[in-house]
């Protein structure tokens, strides 16, 4: 079995190379190798947009065609729609009857995005509590690993938290204490007297040598079946069952792609190139791209890395080109439109077969609608199985 991955985007329509570059070029890498989930995330889009409901359906389906234009396969990962599993809103309710508000509060982007969108109001209980929600969409796929960047990790710290305290609260089994007893009927006396010396240990010092000699001992003891072993192991940890596992982070580079002005990228910014950028376009906007303030004339020298330019070769230019630029620019062999050039002819490069992926799916818009609901049929098979074991074990299975 892979494992599986699970991440998900906003709703914010036709996508930007800072958004292929920054996740959706991993994505493409992933797809082989692991069991992929990829989500529109329309209710998260409502956490900080719910008065603006009549662009979301519009949103939705430009982006997911820059997601098949960047190379994502239908046949090799799930695409799917958050809204279209109300799973996702169950978890999330439940989770929240056992989750602190303190926990919720200290979300660093929480303070951050208020400040930030002070024209929206986000004194709502949707804003404090989205982190929960996209800790809800995490656990319910039971995905190993979550593909974020840096600044995106607390979320997943938070989505951590809130599986080990679900498992605390309801992974204990009924009568529990007699069927640890079974299980350790089954091993020799001073093997539970290690046991139970490791656990004292991890549990006080959070040694983690001891969690890993009693998880390798537990997995490979034949005389344990699969519940004496998830039995000991959540014994162990003071958790219980693992019935929503945790999930690990796998960090992804930030993206190294500015804005045209130097800035991050972004449509709100208006210095932005489009995944599905058309070619008068893309060339007008590089060529007033802002270079090194210093080159006020034409046989002024340069320094390289006081211009934006120079941070796109070296996200598109290889090593020739980049040293044709740094002896050109410093010596004012070549003026800035000729720096450009380079730039330009790389990203159209880039861009040609997302286009040519991209044209099929705006021919034929009912493509993008099938794939989006085969995608989420399987999703919610998955959704579902979990939602069986959370009801189960909070009583909820009457």
């Amino acid at each position: 079995m892979k494992e599986r991955v699970l991440s998900g985007m906003r709703p914010t329509g036709a996508l930007h190379l800072g958004h292929y570059h920054g996740a959706l070029k991993n994505w493409v890498r992933l797809q082989s190798s692991m069991d992929c989930y990829f989500f529109v995330a329309d209710w998260h889009a409502l956490t900080t947009h719910y008065e603006s409901r009549e662009v979301i359906e519009k949103n939705v389906y430009e982006m997911v065609i820059d997601w098949l234009a960047a190379g994502l396969d239908p046949d090799q990962c799930t695409l799917f729609l958050q809204s279209r599993i109300p799973e996702h809103a169950e978890l999330f309710t439940l989770l929240a009857m056992g989750t602190p508000l303190g926990w919720l509060e200290r979300v660093p982007t929480y303070k951050d995005q208020q400040e930030k969108l002070k024209d929206k109001d986000l004194s709502t209980y949707g804003f404090l509590g989205y982190p929960l929600l996209q800790a809800a969409d995490i656990l319910i796929y039971k995905a190993k690993y979550v593909p974020v960047g840096e600044d995106q990790a607390s979320h997943v710290e938070l989505t951590r938290e809130a599986a080990r305290r679900f498992n605390h609260l309801y992974g204990r089994e009924v009568n529990f204490e007699d069927k640890l007893a079974l299980t350790f009927a089954k091993l020799l006396p001073e093997e539970v007297k290690r046991f139970e010396k490791s656990r004292k240990k991890f549990q006080e010092t959070g040694d983690l040598k001891s969690l890993d000699g009693a998880t390798g001992f537990v997995n490979n003891d034949p005389r344990l079946e699969v519940s004496d072993r998830e039995r000991l192991l959540g014994y162990f940890k003071g958790t219980g069952s693992s019935i929503l596992p945790e999930p690990q982070v796998l960090l992804t580079q930030a993206s190294k792609l500015p804005g045209l002005d130097g800035a991050k990228m972004s449509k709100s910014y208006n210095n932005a190139i489009a995944i599905r950028e058309d070619r008068a376009t893309l060339e007008s906007k590089v060529r007033k791209m802002p270079t090194d303030p210093a080159r006020i004339k034409r046989d002024d020298p340069g320094k390289p890395e006081r211009c934006t330019v120079w941070q796109f070769h070296q996200i598109y230019s290889n090593e020739t080109t980049q040293a044709w630029v740094q002896d050109g620019c410093t010596s004012a062999r070549i003026g800035c439109l000729d720096c450009k050039q380079p730039i330009i002819e790389a990203i159209l490069h880039e861009q040609q077969p997302m286009l040519e992926r991209a044209q099929r799916y705006i021919q034929e818009p009912r493509l993008v609608r099938d794939i989006i609901d085969a995608g989420t049929e399987r999703a919610r098979i998955t959704a579902r199985e979990t939602m069986n074991d959370v009801r189960q074990a909070m009583g909820l299975n009457y």
